[in-house]
């Protein structure tokens, strides 16, 4: 090898060597993204503390990892429903996976929305979640299959029946079309309501021009939505907050980072949640208290009341156990032990949905 060779060689193997020296930031481009808006706590959290948060924990752990992100809200990536699909085809690296809109993929996680009238704290209802997955690897599995990472559980403040015109008790529900999403149908089966589906980006119109006479709803969405302008009549029957969704990643894109920035994400990701549950429960009050404001006639629901709203629709939770048990899934398994968790946080319900 020639003297000009061997210089050459000497001369790429150093540049090669600057390029990989240690402590050089590694830049990796992610996109967050969710259905809803950032005008919903949710997805605002999401924009204005976990992006911000896990930057800045980068950066305090040596600064290896930068990441450069791109955001797509309100459904300029993928529409409300399908994040999961988004997750797991790559589209986006950490995504809001609403699964109360995508039952069929998450089908476990569900089970809020078939145990009416709990607790209206929303940080047991996603503590109670977060370990039931942790307990049930179906429960699990199910992140896994779509190529996601559970990154951190939210709940919903309970749901609230708003309408045009005022509830004074469950009769009154006889004859009205109401908006309600999913499972929550089953809220009011058997009242004599008809249930429509929708979503907080279509109820406003749908009372507005008369396709419902009202929704059930929670009050951090009513309120960015302007629900109560269109249904000002608030019935505080409280069905329960609600295991609502998820913070997750893409799991291929996380496994790929550095354990320190792996643990950087994860970390965050329990945090959002403990700060979104604890944000919302403070919030939900207060947004009560300006709908009152703005005009909205409120009427609490006394437990004995509440008991016989609870004792009026057939039980949901038994049909969609066997249902899951028939296909594979453990339903009752899970119906028994999210209600035994809820009654080990001290939760009472009007009815016991596993023993009927």
């Amino acid at each position: 090898m020639s003297a000009f060779h061997k210089a050459s060689l000497a001369a790429g193997v150093a540049f090669a060597a600057l390029l990989a020296q240690p402590g050089q930031a590694e830049t990796v481009k992610m996109t967050a993204f969710a259905g809803h808006p950032p005008v919903f706590p949710w997805v605002k959290l999401m924009d204005e503390y976990f992006i911000p948060e896990v930057d800045k924990r980068l950066a305090a752990a040596g600064g290896k990892t930068k990441i450069e992100w791109t955001r797509a809200y309100g459904g300029t990536l993928v529409k409300l429903g399908s994040e999961s699909t988004a997750l797991k085809d790559g589209l986006g690296e950490v995504g809001f996976v609403s699964t109360i809109f995508e039952a069929p993929k998450f089908p476990l996680q569900n089970i809020t929305y078939y145990t009416p009238f709990g607790t209206d704290n929303i940080s047991t209802v996603a503590k109670v979640i977060t370990t039931l997955q942790d307990k049930i690897p179906e429960m699990k599995d199910a992140w896994t299959k779509n190529n996601a990472v559970f990154l951190g559980g939210t709940g919903l403040d309970t749901y609230y029946l708003f309408t045009k015109n005022p509830i004074n008790k469950v009769e009154d529900l006889n004859g009205l079309k109401i908006n309600a999403p999913g499972p929550s149908a089953n809220w009011v089966k058997d009242t004599g309501a008809i249930a429509v589906a929708g979503t907080l980006q279509t109820y406003y119109n749908d009372i507005q021009t008369g396709v419902t006479s009202g929704t059930l709803t929670f009050s951090t969405g009513a309120f960015p939505a302007k629900v109560y302008e269109v249904a000002p009549h608030i019935t505080k029957v409280n069905y329960g907050a609600q295991f609502g969704g998820a913070l997750a990643m893409n799991r291929k894109v996380l496994n790929k980072l550095p354990k320190d920035a792996q643990k950087v994400f994860l970390d965050v990701g329990k945090d959002y949640a403990e700060k979104f549950n604890a944000l919302l429960t403070g919030t939900s009050g207060a947004l009560m208290g300006k709908m009152a404001e703005a005009g909205a006639k409120i009427r609490d629901v006394s437990a004995d009341e509440r008991k016989k709203w609870a004792a009026a629709i057939p039980n949901p939770a038994l049909p969609w156990a066997q249902d899951l048990d028939s296909k594979g899934l453990p339903g009752t398994k899970v119906l028994k032990a999210y209600m035994a968790e809820m009654k080990a946080n001290g939760v009472e319900y009007p009815r016991d949905w596993s023993k009927e």
